[in-house]
């Protein structure tokens, strides 16, 4: 049996907020602005397909993306669909469905970070929460970014203090989990056992 984490309907506002800088603005235009910002992060992941698309239209390589080939709730663009298929990519496909974190995706995020590979996760059903999983993963010094639909593109500076407010937010999720127990060993996955 897949172990999932639901997110609540009543705490789907605590996702609204950024949980970085938000770099207003459409296109390449803002991942020139936030290009400017990146350094040289330890891992750089990008979550969403239209911000991955335009990553790599202008040339910045993430270590790890993460599409699903659908923007907004519905069916990304073709070029988008056809862009964010990097040849220099190792691909995992993962089933994820909408509303949810899987243990899969925990999983497979978990081990694209640790590769040395470059890697394209394609989920199938949804990729939106998976900027928490990653954060959580990421070491401390990498980059996440993920969009913010209709505002920009949202950059998450992995820092200990970032990972602790993410677990936070987690532990408020798992906690109304019906069964906790089951939800064990991916809050110890997340403290990094």
């Amino acid at each position: 049996m897949v172990k999932t984490i639901h997110l609540p309907e009543e705490l789907r506002p605590l996702l609204r907020k950024t949980f970085g800088v938000l770099y207003t603005g459409v296109g390449d235009d803002t991942i020139q602005k936030l290009s400017k910002d990146l350094g040289s992060p330890t891992k750089l992941i990008s979550v969403g397909d239209v911000t991955t698309f335009h990553l790599l239209n202008s040339n910045i390589i993430p270590d790890i993306l993460i599409v699903d080939d659908r923007t907004k709730r519905g069916p990304a663009s073709a070029s988008v669909v056809v862009g964010t298929k990097h040849t220099g990519f190792c691909e995992i496909f993962v089933d994820n469905p909408p509303g949810v974190i899987t243990e899969d995706l925990i999983d497979v995020v978990h081990d694209a970070i640790k590769s040395e590979d470059h890697v394209r996760i394609f989920v199938r059903g949804e990729e939106d929460l998976a900027a928490l999983p990653a954060i959580l993963l990421a070491p401390e010094g990498s980059v996440v970014l993920y969009g913010q639909p209709d505002e920009g593109v949202v950059f998450v500076n992995i820092t200990k203090s970032k990972k602790e407010e993410i677990l936070d937010l987690l532990d408020k999720i798992i906690g109304g989990q019906e069964d906790r127990n089951n939800m064990i060993d991916i809050r110890r996955k997340f403290n990094g056992y």
